[in-house]
């Protein structure tokens, strides 16, 4: 789950990490009140979306009166902002962050993820800050300093002062950037975070070390354990079909090809998605109902899948291990009927009652292409969405 960057900052403020103040804001008159609360000369009008590049996509202005304040709240609120991150469609401004001026002297990157090799957090720093780490990465790698946390000491003191010596903060910031590391890897494992990055990550003339912005993802799996990060979501920012099968508890994402995939487990369904590739297919979706599908899920997967307007055909893959292969065959039929299905299906099956699977969906009377392993499936699905 991803959140805003103020919402993000109020977490950093929690957790002792510096960030300038700031005021969310819907209108422009909000936004115009926001400035005269915050006073100063200056003032930031930040587009809120859940992407980055905002700045490059004329998404973040700098403003000197409250007039410009106006001018550009009105022009970034409702526009469709486009990013690297958005893709072509953009994605369209609904709130914004009125934030006072800060007194830049140095742009520092700072980042956190899960490193699946080393089971650890991983603290990534760089002085290169304000630029796409990816560019870093690939045109200067030796810039990105990094450290596998161990959990059960957490990011100690020689770690993160060896860490903000390697991206240039002076002696006398040591303890502030220090603090900031620190305040960082703890808000991200107590709020079981995917990721946490400050880009950039600033020192002041002062010798401060404050967040300019704060992006902030989290499990979904555990979600459970933080009711108020749940109330940070906005679903106007996702995709509203991700939306409505978030609701029946299936891994769904739209994707640009023209089959579908309904596969149980992760693993497989990115197996799947793969061999329609091989085969010159294009997938229009990841889904995963998992181990325990019911009829209504399935039912729900179907509709979903039908809403894209580019389905040309289905491929039901299962592997019947926790899953028995006769209740998705149950499913897959009883879920054709109630959509009236219209678009090619193809349906292979392997596990548990594979056999009464089988003779449920060659006795349903529907038009079901069978298929028996991976490659005849999506060579058969691909074929009918060709034809479609």
């Amino acid at each position: 789950m991803k959140i805003h960057e103020y919402q993000g900052k109020e977490i950093l403020k929690r957790y002792g990490v510096p960030v300038p103040r700031g005021i969310p804001c819907f209108t422009v008159e909000e936004a115009v009140k926001a400035a005269e609360t915050l006073g100063g000369p200056v003032w930031v009008v930040k587009a809120q979306i859940h992407a980055g590049g905002r700045g490059k996509g004329g998404g973040v202005k700098v403003t000197k009166s409250l007039d410009e304040v106006r001018e550009w709240a009105g022009k970034i609120l409702g526009m469709q902002l486009i990013t690297h991150q958005t893709g072509p469609e953009g994605q369209k401004v609904r709130r914004l962050l009125v934030e006072e001026g800060a007194d830049i002297s140095k742009e520092l990157y700072l980042g956190m993820v899960v490193d699946r090799v080393t089971q650890r957090v991983t603290v990534m720093a760089s002085s290169e800050g304000g630029m796409d780490i990816e560019e870093v990465a690939e045109h200067s790698p030796e810039k990105i300093h990094k450290v596998a946390v161990d959990p059960v000491n957490g990011l100690s003191d020689a770690e993160a002062d060896g860490l903000s010596r390697k991206i240039g903060v002076p002696e006398g910031s040591l303890p502030k950037a220090r603090a900031v590391l620190q305040g960082l890897y703890k808000a991200f494992w107590e709020t079981d975070s995917s990721l946490a990055e400050i880009n950039p990550l600033i020192l002041t003339g002062s010798g401060d070390v404050i967040a300019l912005d704060a992006k902030i993802n989290f499990d979904s799996n555990a979600l459970y354990r933080h009711p108020e990060l749940v109330e940070m979501r906005d679903l106007d920012e996702e995709d509203p079909a991700e939306v409505e099968a978030s609701k029946f508890d299936l891994a769904y994402i739209q994707l640009d090809g023209n089959i579908g995939c309904l596969v149980n487990g992760a693993g497989l369904a990115m197996a799947t998605m793969d061999t329609i590739k091989l085969f010159g297919g294009e997938p229009a979706n990841f889904l995963d109902v998992g181990g325990g599908a019911t009829t209504e899920k399935v039912t729900e997967a179907f509709k979903i899948m039908l809403r894209n307007p580019n389905l040309k055909a289905i491929l039901v893959n299962i592997f019947g291990g926790i899953m028995r292969c006769d209740v998705i065959a149950e499913g897959v039929v009883a879920a054709s009927r109630a959509v009236g299905l219209k678009v090619p299906l193809v349906v292979r099956m392997k596990g548990t009652n594979e056999e009464l699977g089988k003779k449920l969906l060659a006795e349903s009377g529907l038009p079901i292409i069978a298929a028996d392993t991976m490659a005849d499936a999506a060579e058969r699905v691909v074929q009918a969405a060709a034809k479609a």
